[in-house]
C-alpha cells in the first residue's frame, strides 16, 4: 500500500510565478535544489541535485500552464519511483498550492525516504513562499558566514605555500571584523576542517554552513604554510543590502557603488609607469596590471550572469573553478591593453553593466526571486575589490624599489 505527503499553503504571488518556480531549471534552483535541469513539456526530463550529495530524475507528465505541474520522482537510493503533483488555484492576488508526493512505498526500505520527504518538502515550500513573496532565499538568508574570499587552490598552489595536502580551500583575504579575521586567520591559510566536516574545496564550503546559524563557535583548522592550526571561530551574521523595487533604483545604487571604488583606484594609479604597472613581485604573484584584468573579467562575468538572468537560461557557474583566475586570459587581457586602459576598459563593463541593468523590464523585476538574487551579487560592499587594490599598491611598491 503506498503513502501520499500532503501540502497546502497559500502565496502572496500570481499563479504565473508559482508556476514558472516548478518549471524552469534557474527557478528551481532558486527554492528547492542546488543544481538542475528542466525540458517542461510532456516526456521532458526533470533532473535535480543537492550538495548534500543526493540527486532525483523524472519527466514531466502533466504541464497546465498556471494550473497544474506533475513530474517522476526517482531518487538516488530509493525503492521505486515516485510523482510530484502540483495545483495551483488563483485567489485574488494569491495563489493556493496543493503539493502532493505521492506512491511512496511502506516499510523499512522506504522509511528514511519517507522521512526525508516530509522534512525536505517543509523546508521547501516556506522557502518557495519566501522567495516568491520576498525574493529572499532562506537557505542562503540564514546562512552564516565566515568573512572570507575564496582564492584558487590545486596542487601547484599547495606546493607553492608549502602545504602538505591538496585538498581544501584557500582563502584570498578576510573581511574587517568578521569570524575569520576574529580568529586570526589570514590571506594564503588554507582550510581543511570546519567542526566536523573536512572541506573538500569551495563547493564543500556552503553545504557545511546550511548547519550553523551566526553566534555558533566551531573550530577550524587550516595550514599556514607547513604548520597546522586550529582555532575556534564564531560565524558571523550574514548582511543583507536594501534591493531597490526598480531597475532604475538598482542602476543607480550599483553605479554609486562603482563611482566610490572607481575614485579609490583613479588614486592608485596616477602617476603609475607602464614598467612599474608590469612589475610582478615574484612569479607566483599578479602584477597590478594582471589584478586589473582580473577585476575585468570578473566584471565581465557579472554582464554574462545577467544575459543568462534575463533569459532564464542561467549556467550553473558553481562547478567551475574561478574563471577570472584563468592565467591564460589575464595574460591576454594584460598583452592587449596599457594600465591605463586597463583602467578604462573596467569602467566602460562597469557603464555597460549600470546601462542593463536600468533596462531591465518590469516582468523581469516581477520574477522577485531572480531579481533579488542577481541584485544581491551587484550591490556586495567591494571589500574584495579593496584587497585586489592592496595587492596592486603591493606590487607597484615593490617596482618602485627594484
Amino acid at each position: 500500500m503506498s503513502k501520499n505527503l500532503k501540502f497546502k499553503l497559500i502565496i502572496n504571488a500570481p499563479a504565473a510565478e508559482v508556476y514558472r518556480a516548478f518549471t524552469r531549471a534557474m527557478t528551481l534552483r532558486e527554492w528547492l535544489c542546488d543544481a538542475a535541469q528542466a525540458d517542461p513539456r510532456k516526456g521532458g526530463r526533470v533532473y535535480l541535485y543537492w550538495n548534500s550529495g543526493y540527486y532525483t530524475a523524472g519527466e514531466f507528465a502533466t504541464l497546465v500552464p498556471n494550473k497544474k505541474v506533475a513530474f517522476t520522482w526517482h531518487g538516488r537510493g530509493e525503492p521505486s519511483q515516485t510523482r510530484i503533483q502540483v495545483a495551483l488555484a488563483a485567489k485574488g492576488k494569491q495563489t493556493i498550492v496543493s503539493l502532493t508526493h505521492a506512491g511512496i512505498g511502506a516499510g523499512k526500505a522506504w522509511a528514511k525516504s519517507t522521512k526525508e520527504f516530509a522534512r525536505g518538502w517543509n523546508a521547501a515550500i516556506e522557502n518557495l513562499q519566501s522567495v516568491l513573496e520576498t525574493g529572499q532565499d532562506l537557505r542562503f538568508t540564514r546562512r552564516p558566514m565566515l568573512g572570507v574570499y575564496i582564492g584558487s587552490y590545486n596542487a601547484d598552489e599547495a606546493k607553492r605555500l608549502h602545504v602538505p595536502v591538496s585538498g581544501g580551500f584557500r582563502l584570498d583575504g578576510v573581511a574587517e571584523g568578521k569570524g575569520a579575521h576574529q580568529a586570526g586567520l589570514q590571506h594564503d591559510d588554507v582550510i581543511v576542517k570546519m567542526g566536523k566536516h573536512k572541506m573538500t574545496g569551495y563547493g564543500s564550503l556552503a553545504r557545511v554552513l546550511q548547519n550553523y546559524r551566526a553566534g555558533d563557535k566551531i573550530p577550524v583548522v587550516f595550514y599556514r604554510g607547513g604548520e597546522k592550526k586550529t582555532v575556534t571561530m564564531e560565524l558571523s551574521a550574514r548582511p543583507l543590502p536594501d534591493v531597490p523595487p526598480t531597475a532604475r533604483g538598482l542602476a543607480e545604487a550599483v553605479a554609486k557603488l562603482y563611482s566610490d571604488i572607481n575614485t579609490e583606484l583613479d588614486a592608485l594609479m596616477k602617476g603609475v609607469s607602464e614598467p612599474q604597472a608590469t612589475f610582478k613581485p615574484s612569479p607566483k604573484e599578479w602584477s597590478a596590471k594582471e589584478t586589473l584584468a582580473h577585476l575585468i573579467s570578473g566584471e565581465r562575468q557579472n554582464l554574462f550572469q545577467l544575459y543568462d538572468f534575463m533569459f532564464d537560461a542561467e549556467r550553473n557557474y558553481d562547478t567551475v573553478d574561478n574563471l577570472d583566475n584563468l592565467p591564460e586570459m589575464l595574460s591576454a587581457t594584460t598583452q592587449a591593453y596599457t594600465a591605463a586602459e586597463l583602467v578604462q576598459e573596467w569602467k566602460h563593463n562597469q557603464a555597460e553593466t549600470i546601462a542593463m541593468l536600468a533596462a531591465l523590464p518590469d516582468s523581469f523585476v516581477a520574477h522577485k526571486g531572480t531579481y533579488w538574487r542577481m541584485a544581491f551579487n551587484f550591490l556586495q560592499p567591494q571589500d574584495h575589490t579593496r584587497e585586489h587594490f592592496n595587492q596592486m599598491r603591493d606590487a607597484i611598491q615593490a617596482a618602485t624599489r627594484a
